[in-house]
């Protein structure tokens, strides 16, 4: 390259940051010159929008010079020539502004995102900023509310009135020429008052402590002295009782009878007390006595928080044990809640009723708590073996003693209406089930022990069971009389032995040509069974709680059979007969006079010689 060219090489353009070109030249004449420029500097000084008019501008010079590049060379002009490459320049210069605006504008694009991107730095932070004082806000308010909520402990004191306060404080403590205007310095002074007050309440306390140990230890010594008087008391008492069983005074045995008496359930209690009163007053024969377990009675009346307690450590225990155990079924849990609702009072009374001939009827009475119900048992003792009747034997069963004391009182089924709801949870159909075990639960001794589960009487309690106290125990005493008699009238039939006054003794014939072959008793169902007293059965006369007995008679080839109903209220209600003979066919009461005759003739001996009623039943 020779030095012409070197010296016709143009300079380097380096743009400085005042945006205006600079030419650089070195210290050597060879060297290249260097000009300093910076875009970002001019970018300041520029106008956007005359860079617009200017781009405008620009693509509408470079579109005019490509519109005459295109005639010309529809013209014919060569590609090199002068004009042609004149316009190249100007569109190249044009293409080189196009890019620098290009430039610009994505210049500015950044400077606005970061400018953008700066503000919303700045409302983030003054965002935060907000919302710190926006809590802080809302922790004083609710500071506030706090302090305007606040109750000081002096407002829950109850404090002396305005009026007393002057009338009775000290003017030391109630300075009335500053507190009369002042209500915060009024209330400091009623509290100093109220604090002077407890103080001397407090000394008047500790004064009654003093006295109260002083009187306890009185009270100890007296009570040291009154235990040792125990031991004489009681050989006196020992010593007496020779002394009360000959006046039949039995002081000690009341004594200690009235001491478990206060753990009695208030039926049987009220039904002590009646029978008692009734005993002492009417029946010298009547004795009422308490049987049981006093201990788990007393288990049952203790207070509500110390069964609670049991209770609460009796659960704990089981929860222990049952985690080494398998679930329980659904059926023994109904089990358990059976035995529960029909659990008895662990006491029970026991009344006994003595007859003139040395037997006694005793009846025991229990008390079933869930239920609110009286349930009885009976026994009798005889001072005769009764073992030689073989047909009476249920005359003194305790399952029909009792049977329709009064009318239809059968003691089948519980009284009490609530029952029902109570059996139906638990899965009871019949409270008859049970009553071979719980005993019977009759109506007329719910009313000795007070219990009134019907409208019938406004009388409830003790007025309920004096009512009825004296009619009942004369029913009881009848009842056993009658069957005694009536099983002792059965071991004669069973021997062929009938006893017969003398009064009727024209009624029977001289010689006996007929006799009692067999007297036995039968149930319900055999009862029902015979073909000759379908006819009493469609009538209504019999029940299922009667007694049932079979009489047969022989004469030669002639046979009679007497079917007997009695009823459990005999000799109220006398006794039921139905006749089949068995002669030259089978005849009964409904199609034979005759035997309507001879049963009449029966009726009337038996009636005279005090066997029992009899009532002739025929059509």
């Amino acid at each position: 390259m020779s030095s012409d060219a070197v010296k016709k090489r143009k300079p380097k353009v380096i743009r400085n940051e005042t945006g205006t070109p600079e030419t650089k030249r070195g210290r050597a004449e060879g060297d290249q010159a260097v000009r300093v420029y910076n875009e970002e500097v001019e970018l300041e000084a520029r106008d956007p929008q005359q860079d617009y008019m200017l781009y405008k501008d620009t693509c509408a010079a470079l579109a005019k010079l490509m519109a005459e590049i295109q005639e010309l060379k529809a013209g014919g002009a060569k590609v090199g020539s002068v004009e042609i490459e004149e316009r190249r320049t100007q569109c190249s210069v044009h293409f080189i502004t196009l890019k620098k605006l290009n430039r610009l504008a994505h210049m500015r694009l950044k400077k606005g995102r970061d400018q953008t991107h700066e503000a919303k730095q700045r409302v983030d932070v003054l965002h935060l900023q907000l919302q710190n004082l926006l809590y802080e806000v809302m922790h004083l308010q609710k500071e506030i509310g706090k302090c305007l909520e606040f109750r000081s402990q002096h407002e829950e004191i109850e404090l002396v009135s305005e009026e007393e306060f002057f009338q009775e404080a000290p003017a030391e403590i109630s300075r009335p020429h500053v507190t009369r205007d002042d209500q915060h310095q009024l209330t400091l002074a009623r509290l100093d008052w109220e604090l002077e007050q407890r103080k001397r309440l407090a000394e008047q306390y500790k004064m009654s402590l003093a006295r109260k140990e002083k009187i306890q230890k009185a009270i100890e010594q007296k009570r040291e002295y009154l235990s040792s008087l125990q031991p004489g008391l009681q050989n006196i008492m020992q010593a007496s009782l020779p002394v009360q069983e000959y006046l039949a005074i039995p002081f000690e045995h009341m004594q200690k009878q009235a001491e478990v008496s206060r753990h009695l359930p208030p039926p049987l209690y009220v039904l002590l007390v009646q029978a008692g009163a009734y005993g002492q007053a009417c029946d010298k024969n009547l004795s009422v006595s308490i049987s049981g377990d006093v201990d788990e009675a007393k288990a049952l009346s203790r207070p509500p928080e110390d069964s609670q307690d049991d209770e609460s450590d009796s659960d704990a225990e089981e929860e222990q044990q049952n985690t080494k155990r398998r679930r329980a079924t659904v059926g023994v849990q109904l089990d358990d809640k059976r035995k529960e609702m029909l659990r008895r009072h662990p006491l029970s009374l026991c009344v006994d009723l003595k007859c003139k001939d040395g037997s006694i009827l005793h009846l025991f009475f229990y008390y079933l708590m869930n239920l609110n119900i009286l349930t009885v048992k009976t026994k009798v003792s005889t001072t005769t073996d009764l073992s030689g009747a073989v047909s009476a034997g249920e005359l003194l069963n305790s399952e029909s003693l009792l049977n329709c004391l009064y009318t239809s009182d059968h003691g089948k089924e519980t009284p009490n209406p609530a029952n029902r709801y109570q059996f139906d949870k638990v899965g009871i159909t019949t409270f008859a089930d049970y009553v071979s075990d719980l005993g019977h639960p009759y109506v007329w001794m719910q009313k000795l022990g007070g219990l009134q589960f019907s409208s019938d009487s406004a009388l409830t309690g003790s007025a309920l069971s004096a009512s009825h106290m004296e009619r009942t125990m004369k029913l009881l005493r009848g009842r056993l009389q009658a069957r005694l008699a009536l099983h002792k009238q059965f071991s004669s039939l069973e021997h062929s032995i009938i006893p017969v006054s003398s009064e009727c003794q024209h009624l029977f014939p001289a010689k006996v040509v007929s006799g009692l072959m067999r007297w036995t008793m039968m149930s319900y169902q055999e009862f029902t069974e015979l073909g000759f007293v379908q006819h009493v059965l469609k009538a209504g006369l019999v029940r299922e709680t009667d007694l049932f007995f079979m009489a047969v008679v022989e004469r030669g080839t002639a046979r009679l059979l007497a079917a007997v109903v009695m009823n459990p209220r005999y000799p109220e209600v006398a006794p039921l007969f139905s006749l089949s003979l068995h002669w030259k066919g089978e005849r009964s009461g409904r199609t034979d006079d005759n035997l309507q005759v001879r049963a009449l003739q029966l009726q009337r001996v038996q009636s005279c010689s005090g066997v029992f009623s009899v009532k002739l039943f025929s059509k």
